[in-house]
């Protein structure tokens, strides 16, 4: 089903690097609203159906497939965001995070290695990343409802991540997240008025 190539979707640019903003950017990441949620519930609910010519089953797996996209350009803007931010910004990043603190700390040096300066799989609170916020119902219609709701709370975080940064380059990237977003939200309204369930 994926391939991979080096042309990305999204040339994403920081202006000035900025940790704090850096650790921001991870909700969009792994947070109940974040990117991996939606990609992993469409790839799941897709799984879910049985037919395999299913038109909706593909316009999941296409979707999904578009958030893996996303996730990368959000994980190269946290790492662009850190790799030449001043150390005092991201060392009060990074300590405002229990998880880095206690790395950076040594009480687990290897992790130090592995997880520092660079995105990961969790939310800003320094979470990982769970399943449990998915939502695969079996049931085509309850599954729309919640990619309707999985795309409203994206769009919101999205916008307010774009107001609390004065990053050109930033803003561009969460502006393309929006847009892309809100067409995902249309998407999925009109698998609901196909199924019957209301008029767009």
């Amino acid at each position: 089903m994926f391939y991979t190539d080096a042309k990305v979707q999204f040339d994403v640019r920081v202006e000035k690097p900025n940790a704090l903003f850096a650790k921001r950017l991870q909700q969009a990441i792994g947070g109940t609203e974040g990117e991996i949620r939606v990609c992993m519930q469409y790839m799941f609910q897709a799984w879910a159906m049985t037919k395999k010519s299913n038109k909706y089953r593909s316009l999941l797996l296409y979707t999904a497939a578009e958030e893996l996209s996303h996730i990368e350009m959000l994980a190269t803007a946290v790492a662009k965001n850190l790799s030449n931010a001043p150390v005092d910004l991201q060392e009060d990043a990074a300590y405002r995070n229990p998880m880095v603190k206690s790395i950076l700390d040594g009480l687990k040096p290897r992790q130090a290695f592995d997880d520092c300066l660079h995105a990961m799989p969790m939310n800003s609170q320094g979470a990982a990343w769970s399943s449990e916020c998915i939502v695969v119902s079996g049931d085509l219609i309850g599954d729309m409802y919640a990619n309707l709701m999985a795309e409203v709370t994206g769009i919101a975080l999205a916008k307010r991540l774009y107001q609390q940064t004065n990053d050109r380059g930033m803003q561009h990237m969460l502006k393309h997240i929006i847009e892309r977003d809100k067409l995902h939200q249309k998407q999925w309204l009109t698998v609901l008025a196909e199924l019957g369930e209301l008029t767009v």
